[in-house]
C-alpha cells in the first residue's frame, strides 16, 4: 500500500514574521568625532594586591590628588607623600605636573608604592629619554613579592603548630 504524503508543520515556520523592506536612504547619518590631543599621561601601578590608576596633567591646577582626597590627607605621613612624589623629584617635574590617582586594595605603603609606580610609567609616556634614569632608580620594575599563601596543616605560611613532646 502506498503511504500518503503529509506535510508537517513546525512550530518555528508559524511563527515567524515577514521582514519589512528598508526603504533606500534610510540609512542614520552619524558625525565621525574628533579626538582631542590628550592633556594628560596615563600610568597602572601595582604593589602586593594594590592597584594604582595615575593620570598627569600638565595643564589646569596642579592638585595632587588619591582616590578624589589631597595627597596629604590620603597619605598623612611625610614618608608616603615622599614616596609618591619621588619619580617627579628625581626628574625635577615636581612643579609642572597635577597627579590624580585611584587606589584599590593593599595597604597604605603598598597604595604609595602603587602610585609611585604609576607616576613613573606616565613620566615614560610624556617623555620616553626619562626611562633610563628612572629604571636605574628603580621606579619602573615592578616590586613581584607578594605575600605567600596558607598552607594546610600550618597556622600561617611557614609557621607550625606548637609542638609537644607529650
Amino acid at each position: 500500500m502506498p503511504r500518503k504524503k503529509t506535510t508537517v508543520k513546525t512550530k518555528s515556520a508559524a511563527r515567524k514574521k515577514p521582514v519589512a523592506a528598508k526603504a533606500k536612504g534610510t540609512k542614520k547619518k552619524t558625525k565621525k568625532e574628533v579626538k582631542k590631543p590628550s592633556k594628560f599621561f596615563e600610568g597602572l601601578g601595582r604593589r602586593k594586591t594594590a592597584t594604582a590608576r595615575v593620570r598627569l596633567s600638565s595643564q589646569g591646577e596642579k592638585i595632587n590628588l588619591i582616590n578624589e582626597k589631597p595627597l596629604e590627607n590620603y597619605f598623612p605621613t611625610n614618608e608616603l607623600q615622599e614616596t609618591v612624589l619621588s619619580p617627579l623629584k628625581k626628574m625635577e617635574y615636581l612643579g609642572q605636573f597635577g597627579i590624580s590617582a585611584r587606589v584599590r586594595g593593599g595597604g597604605t605603603n603598598a597604595q604609595a608604592e602603587a602610585v609611585r609606580h604609576g607616576v613613573a610609567k606616565a613620566l615614560v609616556l610624556f617623555n620616553p629619554e626619562l626611562r633610563k634614569k628612572l629604571k636605574k632608580a628603580g621606579y619602573l620594575t615592578r616590586d613581584p613579592r607578594m605575600r605567600e599563601r596558607k598552607k594546610f596543616g600550618l597556622k600561617r605560611a611557614r609557621r607550625a603548630p606548637q609542638w609537644s613532646k607529650r
